[in-house]
């Protein structure tokens, strides 16, 4: 009985952080909200916070609260705890389809973050915690729960990728020992599964006034930009190398990036959707543009630079001139860059078209 009347005056100082107009009682909401969170028995509180469920605020709280929890030292918890709040919190997202967006997110982050932390954790000899496309499979299922799928596993390729100040206390080598066997044994799969649930979204009629189509449509582009932004090789703590603005794909990936349809797709998908959807497309461009020129033969990268010239000049076709300096710099950019480094005897008919591309990037900046 004690235990729920904290917890009910810890809903009530949740409301005076977020909703009071007075500093002062803003600022002690504060401070009682930081004992909270150092306090012994914070665990089961946060656990009590989710199942009332009084707020957004409190769940926020909660889940902020044990993401602070978990990454201030892993050996406070056992790894079973980490499991069993891991697991809650799949399911708390999966059986409460109405939660506010803020509170996703921070339950996302919270997945991601125990994920991360407990990626070499072994309960009865298995990596209980490498399971994640599984773990998240009737995510991916549901229509209604697809978008969270996706968004538990873009956030987890974004936190393996960032080195956040707990890791760098702890140690840079055992990030990059974690990041890389995530690389490996993950982030292909997930960049698959991207494309996959893209094209089957493209052979669809789109209804993007629809919000949750939307959604998902965003949430699946940024899940394959992550992908192609991923620290391939470690080079986060070396700002200074020349190879930061290569994509390092990794050779096993290379039948992928021989397919016209992985290009096509992007491309595809940049004319028929909008606004930001379409720049999130353009983004994923720029990074298949810039993969490493080793991962190709000279003959096949003339032909992947082909396919992508055409790609860039169908955009150039359609796009009003004063639209090209924010829809197509970068990779046009990127493609002038390209144009010089191909001989032509490797790629007559691509030089060709980069000569029109450039030429066309040349002539904006003249007249503007």
């Amino acid at each position: 009985m004690a235990e729920e009347q904290e917890v009910i005056q810890i809903e009530l100082l949740c409301k005076q952080l977020y909703e009071s107009q007075d500093p002062l009682v803003r600022e002690q909401a504060e401070k009682a909200v930081v004992g909270f969170q150092e306090s012994p028995d914070t665990l089961s509180k946060c656990q009590a916070l989710l199942e009332r469920a009084d707020s957004s605020y409190s769940q926020l709280l909660a889940a902020t609260t044990l993401a602070k929890l978990i990454s201030r030292s892993t050996a406070s918890l056992s790894t079973q705890q980490r499991l069993d709040i891991r697991n809650y919190v799949l399911n708390y997202l999966a059986t409460r389809p109405k939660l506010a967006n803020f509170v996703v997110q921070s339950l996302v982050s919270l997945f991601s973050r125990i994920t991360k932390l407990s990626w070499f954790d072994m309960i009865k000899e298995e990596y209980v915690f490498q399971n994640v496309i599984n773990d998240v499979t009737n995510f991916l299922r549901s229509q209604d729960l697809c978008t969270i799928g996706v968004q538990l596993l873009s956030q987890l390729v974004v936190e393996m990728n960032q080195v956040s100040e707990a890791d760098a206390n702890r140690s840079l080598a055992k990030h990059r020992k974690i990041a890389s066997s995530f690389r490996d044994s993950q982030l292909f799969e997930m960049f698959r599964l991207s494309c996959s649930l893209l094209g089957t979204m493209r052979g669809k009629p789109l209804e993007l006034s629809d919000e949750r189509q939307h959604a998902l449509v965003a949430a699946l582009l940024r899940l394959a930009h992550n992908c192609l932004t991923f620290d391939f090789i470690g080079t986060t703590s070396d700002e200074s190398s020349d190879d930061l603005c290569t994509v390092q794909i990794p050779t096993s990936w290379r039948p992928t990036f021989l397919e016209s349809g992985t290009l096509d797709l992007f491309f595809e998908l940049y004319h028929l959707l909008g606004g930001a959807l379409a720049s999130l497309a353009l983004a994923c461009l720029v990074q298949l543009a810039s993969v490493r020129r080793s991962l190709f033969s000279s003959n096949e990268r003339a032909k992947f630079l082909n396919r992508l010239a055409a790609g860039v000049l169908r955009i150039l076709d359609n796009t009003q001139s004063q639209d090209l300096c924010t829809i197509g710099v970068q990779l046009l950019s990127q493609l002038v860059v390209e144009m010089n480094q191909v001989s032509e005897a490797d790629a007559n008919r691509s030089l060709a078209k980069h000569r029109k591309i450039a030429s066309s990037f040349r002539y904006f900046y003249i007249v503007n």
